[in-house]
């Protein structure tokens, strides 16, 4: 027998799960808001004002929206009111320019019996000369 080379087994290795740290760190943190130790951490007590701030803005940003929308309700609201005012006054006024003729004045003083009639005599104009009652001094 000669030498031989002794093989010995290879063990395998059980294979670790490695999780990165970076999940880890984001579970930890998803974890401490839902449990609501991030509150009694200093560091986020040294920025509560700042966290107060935001919260601030993004209501103010969140007003301003709903503002803005109420405008843009208003202003179309107001513009179709302009078109219906606009509509309504030139169908009165193109009644009262029929109205207004000559002719039918004379009708509708006929129908209500007034007594007035209408005059076929054309108006005559009147001049008036003016006299100068100032006199002169020379």
């Amino acid at each position: 027998m000669g030498n031989k080379f002794k093989e010995e087994p290879i063990k395998e290795e059980p294979v670790k799960l490695v999780k990165s740290t970076k999940e880890n760190k984001v579970v930890r943190s998803v974890a401490n808001v839902f449990s609501g130790n991030f509150l009694s951490k200093e560091t986020t007590l040294k920025n509560l004002p700042f966290i107060f701030f935001l919260s601030f803005l993004s209501i103010c940003y969140i007003a301003n929206g709903y503002y803005a929308d109420d405008q843009v309700r208003r202003v179309n609201r107001l513009t179709n009111e302009i078109k219906e005012l606009r509509t309504q006054y030139t169908v009165v006024k193109d009644s009262l320019v029929i109205k207004s003729k000559q002719t039918e004045v004379a009708k509708a003083l006929v129908k209500q019996q007034t007594g007035i009639k209408e005059s076929v005599v054309p108006p005559k104009k009147i001049l008036v000369s003016t006299v100068n009652t100032a006199s002169k001094i020379d």
